[in-house]
C-alpha cells in the first residue's frame, strides 16, 4: 500500500469513529406561546334617536313596490296615515314636526312670508335670521340645554341661532341664540350618500362628543314631484333612489353596533297639478288693489288701503274651484289665521287646482303642495322603527303636531306644556 493509500484510509477510519461516539444535538428549546391577548372591549351603545325627512314623499308612495328598506322598516316598526299641518308647506311642516305646534302658532306660516315688524324684508327658504324664528323653540335647543347633543345634517331652521339676535349692519354678528352642537348648512348638490355618511361619520365619533339626537333630510323626491308629478315614472325612481340611502343608513347602523329608534316622516305629500287648471284672479280684482304675497294652491294678498272693500267684494266666499276668507275667518279646522305674518285676505284652491294673478301656459303639467291638509294627496310619509318601538304596529291617523312629543319621549326630556301636539297616538306602539 503505498504511503497516501496509508493515510487516506487513517483518516476515514477517524472520520468513522467520530460519527459514531459524538452525541446527539439535543432539539432547540420550543417557545412559549406568548399569552393570550386581552380581550377587546365592546362598546355598548345606547340608542339615538334619528329623525328623517324625505320630501313630499307622498304615503301611497310606499305602495309602489320600489321601496324595500322603508317598506321592511315599516312591516317590522310602527306605520300610519300622518296628515301635514296646515298649509301643507315645506317650511311650515319641517318647523312644526320640531316644535309640536301649528304654522300658525310657531311663526313659520309659509315658504315666503313678510312682516309688519320688517317691512322692508321678506322671509324666503334661505332666510337665517333668527327673527323669523324665535316664535318656538326646536327640539334641539331644549335638549343642548338637557345636555343632550344634537347634529343636524339638514333641516328648515336648524343653521338658525335660535333665540338670538342679528345686527342691523354688516358684519352682521348674531348675538345669542343655540344651535345644535353639529349642522350642515343646506346644499342641494351634496349627494344623499354623502348625507347618510355625515350621519355614520358622526356616530363613529367618541361617546363624548358623539350626538344622541340627530336630523336627516332628503328633497330629491319632492324636486321630481314638482317637475313631473306624483304619478311619474321618475317620480318613482326618485322615490326608489332615497330608499337605497335609507339601507345604506340602517347597513352603516348595523356596521357600527348603534342601536337607533328611526322616525322616518316627510312633509307633505303631492298632487297632481296643470295648466288647464288655473285661475286668475285678475279677472275680479284690479293688481292695483292688492299687493301679492304667494299664490299656487293658496293665495295670499294685502288689499291696498283704501281698496279693502273692493278687494273683499270682489274675493270673499266660494268660487268655482276656490274660496276666499279674510284670515280671521279661515275655517277653525285649519288652525290658520291668528298669526301677523298672515295676510289679510286668503284663498284656498280646490286640489289640484291653482289660483294666481297671471295666466298659466295650459299645457304646464307638474305636481304642487299647499292645499287643504286632510286631502289624501297631502298626506305624509311615516314610519318609526327601533327598540323602542312594537313591531307591527299600524296608528290611527294623525296630525303631524305630534311627532314633536313622541321625539321627546325618545331622547328622555320630559313633556312639554303649551305645545299643540301630544304623544296619544302611539302609547300603544311603544315598548314601556
Amino acid at each position: 500500500m503505498r504511503w497516501y493509500s496509508k493515510i487516506a484510509a487513517a483518516a476515514l477510519a477517524a472520520v468513522l469513529q467520530a460519527c459514531a461516539t459524538a452525541p446527539v444535538a439535543a432539539p432547540p428549546p420550543v417557545a412559549a406561546p406568548p399569552p393570550a391577548a386581552a380581550p377587546v372591549a365592546v362598546e355598548q351603545r345606547a340608542p339615538v334617536t334619528i329623525l328623517v325627512s324625505i320630501d313630499g314623499f307622498r304615503s301611497d308612495y310606499l305602495d309602489r313596490g320600489v321601496t324595500p328598506n322603508l317598506s321592511r322598516l315599516a312591516a317590522g316598526g310602527v306605520t300610519g296615515i300622518m296628515h301635514p299641518s296646515f298649509p301643507s308647506k315645506t317650511f311650515p311642516n319641517h318647523w312644526t314636526l320640531v316644535t309640536g305646534l301649528y304654522p300658525d302658532h310657531h311663526g313659520i306660516t309659509a315658504n315666503k312670508m313678510e312682516d309688519s315688524a320688517r317691512p322692508k324684508e321678506v322671509f324666503t327658504m334661505q332666510s337665517d335670521d333668527p327673527f323669523w324664528w324665535n316664535e318656538a323653540m326646536p327640539i334641539w335647543v331644549d335638549a343642548e340645554k338637557a345636555g343632550i347633543r344634537t347634529g343636524t345634517e339638514f333641516w328648515p331652521g336648524s343653521n338658525v341661532a335660535v333665540g338670538g339676535v342679528k345686527a342691523d349692519k354688516w358684519p352682521y354678528k348674531i348675538e345669542g341664540g343655540t344651535r345644535p352642537s353639529d349642522w350642515a348648512q343646506f346644499n342641494q348638490v351634496i349627494t344623499g350618500e354623502q348625507r347618510v355618511n355625515a350621519i355614520l361619520d358622526w356616530l363613529r365619533r367618541p361617546a363624548a362628543i358623539r350626538p344622541k339626537f340627530l336630523t336627516l333630510y332628503f328633497d330629491t323626491v319632492d324636486s321630481a314631484g314638482h317637475s313631473y308629478g306624483p304619478d311619474d315614472k321618475r317620480t318613482t325612481a326618485a322615490a326608489a333612489d332615497v330608499d337605497k340611502r335609507i339601507g345604506e343608513l340602517v347597513d352603516g347602523l348595523a356596521a357600527l353596533g348603534q342601536p337607533a329608534n328611526l322616525v322616518i316622516v316627510a312633509d307633505h305629500g303631492m298632487a297632481q297639478v296643470s295648466g288647464k287648471r288655473a285661475i286668475s284672479i285678475n279677472n275680479l280684482v284690479k293688481a292695483e288693489d292688492y299687493h301679492l304675497v304667494e299664490s299656487g294652491p293658496y293665495l295670499s294678498l294685502i288689499p291696498t288701503p283704501g281698496r279693502e272693500a273692493v278687494v273683499e267684494k270682489a274675493l270673499l266666499g266660494k268660487h268655482e274651484h276656490f274660496e276666499c276668507w279674510r284670515k280671521a275667518e279661515i275655517p277653525a279646522r285649519f288652525h290658520y289665521g291668528t298669526n301677523p305674518r298672515v295676510p289679510a285676505i286668503f284663498c284656498l284652491a280646490e286640489t289640484g287646482w291653482q289660483v294666481g294673478e297671471k295666466d298659466v301656459d295650459p299645457d304646464q303639467v307638474g305636481g304642487n303642495h299647499g292645499f287643504d291638509n286632510l286631502s289624501p294627496e297631502m298626506n305624509a310619509l311615516f314610519v318609526a322603527n327601533g327598540p323602542a318601538f312594537r313591531a307591527g304596529t299600524t296608528v290611527q291617523p294623525f296630525v303631524n303636531v305630534d311627532i314633536y312629543p313622541l321625539l321627546r319621549d325618545l331622547i328622555g326630556l320630559p313633556p312639554k306644556t303649551g305645545v299643540d301636539g301630544n304623544d296619544a297616538p302611539f302609547r300603544d306602539a311603544l315598548v314601556r
